[in-house]
């Protein structure tokens, strides 16, 4: 598992106490579920209202030249970092290859999602490569060819879904998932997996629901006022692109494993888990396995434990809203709020691992210039230092808390306006979001005791 796989720090004396934070932020919420009751009595962001770009900006950013550039640099990107891995030192904090992955890709394009759109669909690798091998193949075939396969529409998000749990089982169980060679081979595996799937359903297809990146990052570009529509970039109405998400099969399994796959990496932190990890890995040394499998088949036990307890916590809050009337099933229901989860991922990645995106994202100025770690510097920033004063550890939590609390009202917002879309009365609609402000609570008050924890 990669060093500094969180991002949390060690923090001085808070001039509040913790369990301050806590009722303080259950507090808002309340105050919150109360205002919209009473402020918010119509849907607002249930129609985008998008418009272009103005002076034929939004088609300048899309255009050929530009979407050729883009790519380009997605594919070089993806070469240093296979060469990296394979070629460099094994080092994982010297190498390009694991501080580009973890950090860069990861945790960097979240928050970019957030503020520019859908910013990876221009930069994936994959789409480049695959778009290119369609072309040559069209001028070769002398016209159109479709693809061999329709998407299945049973098939629905689960790729995506797999493919984010096995990341997250690499990053947080795979006891050598930070060795750069072990990244690149998965980086290898995993294109070619891409590959045959897009040969199989066509480039779009496979990227818009199966690719497990481009279906991450595009859930988090729809917090964003940014779109691109049609090829054009343009902007809507902020919120207003997660209600407009298709809910397909294997979209809650995929938002449980977004969330339990960051609950668990703070909670590997926490007493409750380093208590009783030791008992459960020498249990299955007792059954023959070595010390290192031991231990990683606990933590794959802990993260999809994890994963479970999202999933469960959110199917218990669709039934309690079921209770309430309005003749909904509780598949109806948990697919008509699941959008409303995508803003408490984001206030997971955002209070997990901001130190890490902040202070070991410095590191790519000098790896980037000695990516393989064998002494070069190539742009002459290979003797860069990192600012571990970038961010105090009391406004680290500060900021920590603040995502978490602005995640969750924006989750508590979202589903509100939702419900007043779906019910009737405006009665039911406040009523069962009686269950969801439960959620959110439970959310935010696990957010906060993991971070607390882990801050200890």
């Amino acid at each position: 598992m990669i060093p500094l796989a969180h991002g949390f720090v060690v923090r001085s004396d808070l001039p509040i106490p913790e369990w301050l934070f806590g009722w303080a932020a259950a507090m808002v919420l309340v105050v919150s579920f109360v205002a919209l009751a009473i402020l918010w009595p119509d849907p607002r962001l249930q129609e985008e209202g998008w418009r272009p770009l103005p002076r034929g900006l939004g088609h300048r950013l899309t255009s050929r030249p530009v979407e050729i550039a883009c790519g380009a640099i997605g594919v070089f990107l993806f070469a240093v970092v296979i060469y990296s891995g394979l070629r460099g030192t094994q080092t994982a904090t010297a190498n390009f290859t694991t501080t580009f992955i973890y950090v860069i890709f990861w945790l960097g394009l979240v928050p970019a999602s957030v503020l520019l759109g859908d910013v990876f669909k221009a930069f994936n690798p994959w789409r480049a490569i695959g778009r290119a091998v369609a072309w040559v193949a069209r001028g070769a075939a002398r016209g159109e060819l479709p693809a061999p396969l329709a998407y299945p529409s049973w098939l629905g998000r689960w790729p995506a879904a797999a493919g984010i749990f096995a990341f997250a089982a690499m990053e947080l169980v795979a006891a050598n998932g930070d060795r750069p060679e072990n990244l690149a081979i998965a980086t290898l595996i995993y294109s070619a997996l891409t590959f045959i799937a897009m040969a199989l359903y066509g480039v779009e297809g496979w990227i818009e629901r199966g690719e497990a990146f481009s279906v991450y990052f595009n859930l988090f570009s729809r917090l964003s006022p940014i779109e691109t529509r049609d090829g054009v970039v343009g902007y809507r109405r902020p919120l207003s692109g997660l209600p407009a998400l298709e809910v397909l099969p294997g979209t809650v399994p995929l938002l449980a494993v977004m969330i339990g796959s960051v609950t668990f990496d703070g909670a590997a932190e926490a007493p409750i888990w380093t208590g009783i990890a030791p008992d459960i890995s020498r249990f299955f040394q007792d059954l023959g396995l070595s010390p290192q499998t031991a231990l990683e088949v606990t933590f794959l036990i802990g993260l999809i434990a994890a994963i479970l307890l999202v999933y469960g916590f959110y199917c218990l809050g669709v039934i309690g809203a079921r209770s309430v009337g309005g003749g909904f099933t509780a598949s109806r229901l948990g697919a008509a709020f699941i959008h409303s989860l995508v803003p408490i991922a984001l206030a997971y990645v955002a209070a997990h691992y901001l130190t890490l995106l902040l202070i070991q994202g410095q590191a790519i100025s000098f790896l980037a210039s000695d990516p393989l770690g064998d002494g070069a510097d190539l742009f002459g920033t290979a003797d860069t230092q990192i600012d571990y004063g970038v961010i105090g550890a009391t406004a680290t939590w500060y900021w920590q808390v603040g995502f978490v609390v602005a995640g969750h009202v924006t989750a508590l917002t979202l589903a509100h306006d939702r419900a007043l879309a779906i019910y009737d009365k405006a009665r039911l609609a406040v009523r069962s979001q009686y269950w969801m402000l439960a959620i959110m609570v439970g959310f935010t008050s696990l957010a906060l005791w993991l971070l607390s924890q882990s801050n200890a």
